[in-house]
């Protein structure tokens, strides 16, 4: 069961058309304002809304904050490139996801219902709890943190996320110093055309510099590296960025499997992975090579996940050295450094 909430009546006909191809979804109602949203979001409690951010009497932004505050629903956000900002705003008011409005032939289009049906079971609820070390998997000694190497730096730290990633992240990063001893290497599972405006809205919430890589870039310590969705992100064995394509059978975009192997095969022991919040197995196969180089490797708790998915395969998988709420993970990555 599914509320659309968009001004425009040809966007309303795109997404509706395109989710009632799917027969397990139901479009109970529509509306042309924010306003007329919260209204029928309180009426009908549908299981999913998809929120246009600009619209008239109440926008958007104000809208999910209304329903995020008084009933809460799952929202996926329906906005063009050029709002990419103002939508991961949305997401620290309570919206889940962003997707780019899909047009007759986009692949977005595609992917709707997926992720619609994805958000449909989703809980809003906020847990708190704390971390744990997991009795069936030892932490692997730490290096002796003085040891040095030609590039610069102990460390490097490979985050890979999915739904709830960009809150997670907006709550770990600006905890990180400006002076942060290593990179941070993020794959975020992103709309097609959203990366550069998540590394604008993350480069306003924390010291750190937050980019987009190209090709051939060294990593250096202090510098966040935000993987595209264009592309696949991987390190070579010259310990450069580089981009493959992705392959046809890949669900997820950017892949996180692929850049957490190629770190674990070019850093080894000192390679740090963490997984995050996010739906799928994505990223579970990357975290156990790293596990098997002797790295460290961690994951957020379920209790501050927003998504038990990702992070929970790979503990299931036995290849997390610590669980650890999302509140303590910055401490942990500055006592690695």
């Amino acid at each position: 069961r599914v509320l659309i909430a968009d001004d425009s009546s040809v966007s309303r006909e795109l997404l509706r058309d395109y989710l009632m191809q799917d027969p397990c979804i139901e479009v109970v109602a529509e509306a042309c304002n924010g306003q007329e949203a919260v209204e029928l979001a309180s009426r009908l409690s549908p299981h999913v809304i998809t929120m246009d951010l600009q619209m008239p009497v109440m926008d958007g932004m104000r809208a999910i904050e209304t329903i995020m505050t008084t009933k809460a629903i799952p929202i996926l956000v329906v906005s063009s490139v050029a709002d990419a900002d103002s939508a991961y705003d949305a997401l620290l008011r309570g919206a889940l996801d962003v997707i780019n409005k899909p047009d007759f032939s986009s692949e977005e289009a595609k992917q709707l219902p997926y992720k619609v049906r994805l958000l449909a079971g989703v809980s809003v609820v906020t847990r708190r709890g704390s971390g744990n070390v997991l009795p069936s998997c030892h932490a692997h000694p730490v290096p002796h943190p003085n040891c040095q190497h030609r590039d610069g730096f102990d460390r490097v730290f490979a985050i890979a996320c999915s739904t709830g990633g960009p809150q997670a992240l907006a709550s770990l990063l600006p905890a990180l110093p400006e002076d942060f001893a290593s990179p941070i290497v993020i794959v975020q599972h992103i709309a097609q055309g959203f990366s550069q405006g998540m590394a604008d809205w993350l480069n306003k919430l924390t010291q750190l510099t937050v980019s987009l890589p190209q090709a051939g870039e060294r990593l250096q310590a202090g510098v966040v590296y935000l993987a595209p969705s264009e592309h696949n992100l991987v390190v070579d064995e010259q310990k450069r960025l580089q981009f493959v394509p992705h392959e046809a059978k890949e669900i997820y975009h950017p892949n996180c499997y692929k850049l957490l192997t190629s770190l674990a095969q070019v850093f080894g022991q000192r390679c740090v992975g963490i997984i995050l919040t996010g739906m799928g197995k994505d990223g579970v196969r990357g975290i156990r090579d790293i596990y098997a180089q002797k790295g460290i490797t961690l994951a957020q708790d379920e209790a501050s996940s927003l998504i038990y998915g990702m992070n929970r395969a790979a503990i299931d998988a036995g290849c997390i050295c610590e669980v650890i709420p999302l509140s303590a993970l910055a401490d942990r990555m500055l006592a690695l450094t």
